[in-house]
């Protein structure tokens, strides 16, 4: 089914009126079991897609909060055979879609040959990429698209519309809109100029666009959805959310707290 998953989550959503909520978690943050707790606790409280982030050693993109807990990760197990389990055993209880963030290190080291075989059997429904520019990764995209995955693309604000089709050329499932030019969690994002320019640039593409990078009150989520976005990611308040939390009930608690006035949040509008 893969990228079935996320054509049926937008669908569903657009008729019902809603803004698809899309949570990103490390994997192996605080561990690997926990990260499957931390999940499923993101989905009952309401959020409709999951990010599996594949914690790196080098995360360019990423904020002080989301570097500092892939480093922690990659010391309690996290990797992207973790990731992989990690959906497998959501997708036996779940259809929410399961996206699995990552850099391109690591999927070069796990074989970039047999990744998409393997993420279709774990019950991924698409990738997303970091730092795979459009010019690079044929080989991989032309097998991802045979195992029915989408390889979600990356729109900034230094994008251009000259170098737009390029990085849209064979686009499946939804794009993502960076918010900023800087990294994850930033707090200074110009969110109302980014929905903006997420919504023209769905109008331009036919496709479900998301915005991420800086959202992270259910105040923030519910302006940049009102601009007219298919969706918002959240993670670096997730992320923190976790590191915060003293004991394992207390950071599964918290993700379903944080996720839930997300919900909620969007669902006021």
């Amino acid at each position: 089914m893969s990228n079935g998953r996320i054509e049926a989550c937008f669908g569903t959503l657009e008729k019902a009126g809603r803004t698809a909520l899309v949570a990103y978690l490390v994997i192996g943050e605080p561990s690997v079991e926990e990260s499957l707790d931390c999940a499923r606790a993101a989905l009952d409280a309401g959020a409709d897609i999951l990010e599996l982030g594949v914690p790196f050693s080098d995360p360019t993109a990423d904020g002080p909060v989301i570097a500092a807990a892939a480093y922690r990760a990659i010391q309690h197990g996290g990797s992207l055979p973790a990731a992989l389990e990690v959906a497998a055993a959501l997708r036996k209880h779940s259809q929410a879609p399961l996206v699995l963030f990552s850099y391109v290190n690591p999927l070069l080291a796990f074989g970039e040959a047999r990744l998409p075989a393997a993420a279709k059997a774990a019950g991924i429904d698409g990738l997303l990429l970091v730092d795979l520019p459009p010019e690079e990764g044929a080989e991989l995209r032309a097998a991802a698209a045979r195992e029915g995955l989408c390889v979600v693309p990356l729109v900034a604000p230094t994008t251009g519309l000259a170098r737009e089709p390029r990085v849209l050329a064979g686009a499946s499932g939804f794009i993502y809109y960076v918010s900023v030019t800087g990294v994850t969690g930033s707090r200074e994002a110009p969110l109302a100029e980014a929905a903006r320019e997420a919504a023209a640039l769905k109008t331009r593409s036919g496709l479900p666009v998301v915005v991420g990078f800086g959202i992270r009150t259910p105040e923030q989520a519910r302006a940049v959805a009102d601009a007219g976005v298919d969706g918002i990611v959240v993670g670096t308040s997730i992320v923190q959310a976790i590191a915060e939390a003293t004991e394992r009930g207390g950071r599964t608690r918290a993700v379903a707290e944080l996720v839930g006035k997300l919900r909620r949040g969007l669902d006021a509008r």
